[in-house]
């Protein structure tokens, strides 16, 4: 059979049966511990998923943010953004069905205090399911309909709100250090600095902690979803690297690339990059680049990633293509596995509530180089976004910290996605490096404990 008939019929074999179910997953060790949430629709219909995610979205506005507004010292922040053009955290402040700003939204949270609480007002838009107050400037049409107005008389009625409700401070997103926190656009300044005049002006404040902190502090209840979540993932990475999808001598990376991008979606969920799997080869790979075949004794590593219910996954594991006879790894790749777990490790006990990414950085690397470790880390927060609002512990070319986006302190209740890479001298390779570069989830507890989302990968998938 030809290797493209091979993977559709394995895929149409997945879909019907579910991976965990399945006899020829006995080579993934991960996979092989995993229920099976790969049926047709694994988290249900769209509509059940818009409940779930609503329901977080209340928790986030009712519980995150009025503790997040308190502790950044602003009684009033505003969002503001037009249609297609909207802020970073906008997603995370609107319910499921709402996909974009309606022509001008703009988003007033004024604290009133623990007693009476955040108020939440929408200008322009719906009340997102019931979490906002929404209010518009209308006029009469000349059918005698209310017809709503936006521009000039939007920011009047904003700038007469704000003035009524008389803030200390007025929180915007505006920063050179943090995406996640840059999100008012000139244009939206520039209208708003008018609409406010000086006096009201004077009272802008910056806070990009604020929005990156709200949007990296999860809710409990995402926990269990995202576990589930984590759980297709080694599966979907447990069948693409077994026999199969890959037969060694045919199958191309390309093509592995392209069954997990496929699988992705017969599953009903979303993708946020493109996969990529990579090959090692001892003695190395020939020049030219492009497609390359799989053959016996070849490491692989795959980079995956999906989407569902707004929340992203960002997964590596390695693996091994089986000599003939061979039935397991050799015993220097396994130990090169074991010096990236050893990484892991490190990183997990110096990730602490409090600390910055640079500092986290800073004394992991430094006990990986005491250990004789050859390695880089380049862990990034995960969760409404795939590289997400947070601290930076590293990038793979800004190994001595990162100026700005690493310097944020670790909060209770955010997800780290542990990036990281070993590279190790493999003697049944006549000492050639292998490079072994792994990802995870793990989370933060709102009590501060590091652990993992579900479990990390410890031993090679094997394509036998």
């Amino acid at each position: 059979m030809k290797i493209r008939a091979k993977i559709r019929a394995a895929a149409v074999a997945v879909a019907a049966a579910g991976v965990a179910a399945t006899p020829w997953l006995t080579g993934s060790p991960l996979a092989a511990q995993t229920r099976d949430y790969s049926a047709d629709r694994p988290f249900g219909t769209l509509r059940e998923q818009a409940t779930t995610r609503q329901a977080w979205l209340a928790e986030r506005l009712e519980k995150n943010l009025p503790m997040l507004m308190r502790k950044h010292g602003v009684d009033m922040w505003v969002v503001t953004m037009r249609e297609y053009n909207e802020d970073p955290v906008f997603p995370a402040l609107v319910s499921p069905t709402t996909f974009a700003a309606r022509r001008r939204t703009i988003y007033i949270f004024h604290d009133r205090g623990e007693e009476h609480g955040v108020d939440r007002l929408a200008l322009g838009g719906t009340s997102q399911g019931g979490v906002y107050e929404a209010i518009r400037a209308t006029a009469t049409a000349p059918d005698g309909r209310q017809a709503e107005l936006w521009g000039a008389d939007q920011w009047s009625l904003f700038a007469d709100m704000v003035r009524e409700r008389d803030p200390a401070q007025i929180a915007v997103n505006i920063s050179h250090d943090h995406n996640f926190s840059d999100g008012l656009s000139a244009g939206e300044w520039e209208q708003m600095d008018a609409a406010l005049g000086p006096e009201l002006s004077r009272r802008v404040v910056r806070r990009p902690l604020l929005a990156v902190e709200y949007l990296a502090m999860r809710v409990p209840a995402m926990d269990h979803v995202y576990r589930r979540m984590q759980a297709v993932v080694h599966q979907i990475i447990g069948t693409a690297f077994s026999e199969v999808v890959i037969v060694p001598g045919q199958t191309t990376n390309e093509d592995v690339v392209w069954w997990m991008r496929q699988r992705v979606h017969d599953l009903g969920l979303d993708s946020w990059f493109q996969p990529s799997v990579s090959v090692q080869r001892r003695g190395g790979l020939p020049a030219g680049g492009g497609s390359i075949v799989i053959e016996r004794g070849d490491v692989l590593h795959c980079d995956f990633g999906l989407v569902a219910y707004g929340l992203a996954t960002d997964t590596q594991h390695m693996a091994y293509v089986l000599l003939e006879g061979e039935t397991e790894a050799p015993a220097g790749l396994r130990q090169a596995l074991a010096n990236s777990n050893r990484l892991q490790d490190i990183l997990m006990e110096e990730i602490r509530v409090g600390r910055t990414g640079n500092e986290i950085l800073e004394t992991t690397l430094d006990r990986m180089h005491e250990e004789g470790l050859n390695g880089t880390m380049y862990t990034h927060p995960i969760g409404d976004h795939g590289h997400g609002a947070g601290p930076l512990i590293g990038l793979w070319d800004y190994q001595t910290g990162v100026p700005g986006r690493g310097d944020p302190p670790v909060i209770p209740g955010m997800w780290f996605s542990t990036e990281l890479q070993v590279t190790t001298p493999v003697p049944e390779w006549d000492d050639q490096p292998v490079r072994m570069a792994q990802e995870e989830e793990a989370e933060v507890t709102p009590h501060g404990e590091v652990r993992w989302m579900l479990r990390r990968q410890t031993e090679l998938h094997l394509v036998r």
